[in-house]
């Protein structure tokens, strides 16, 4: 069993009252390895200048997340057939929709565009390729995941 984490930072600033909802939603993404990531809520949902238009937003995480482990498990299953993949590129997309009355990313469109070294599998393998990348998806398997809150409390 392995776990994963990720430390979430956001601070607010003393000359924002909070309470008018007018404070930067902006806030740090903190990974095992060192690397910060400046995040912020998307400009779709909170405007300008409340959010960080520069700054990656939950959702668009989201739709990389899901490209990515599909490409990881994509070059791997092609490295065991013998391909030699020389670039990997994807233009996902999510779309967001509000469903009984919740907002929520409904679907999400992978684009591999893949450049092989030497001649290009036949369509029937580069699906098949596809497929168990999709399968074998951490991520795409977790989209049906519970998510529990467990708030910290000081006594």
């Amino acid at each position: 069993m392995s776990s994963f984490g990720a430390n979430v930072v956001w601070q607010r600033a003393e000359t924002e009252k909070f309470t008018d909802r007018r404070y930067s939603r902006g806030h740090v993404w903190r990974f095992d390895g060192g690397v910060e990531i400046p995040a912020s809520s998307s400009p779709h949902v909170v405007p300008l200048p409340y959010s960080v238009a520069e700054n990656v937003d939950p959702e668009e995480a989201f739709v990389a997340t899901l490209s990515s482990c599909h490409m990881l498990f994509f070059l791997h299953f092609a490295s065991d057939a013998g391909l030699v993949i020389d670039r990997y590129a994807d233009d996902a997309v999510g779309i967001m929709e509000t469903r009984d009355g919740k907002t929520m990313i409904t679907r999400v469109v992978l684009r591999p565009d893949v450049t092989y070294a030497g001649s290009r599998p036949d369509t029937g393998t580069e699906d098949e390729l596809h497929h168990r990348a999709h399968e074998a998806c951490f991520i795409a398997n977790s989209v049906i995941t519970d998510v529990v809150t467990e708030p910290v409390r000081y006594t």
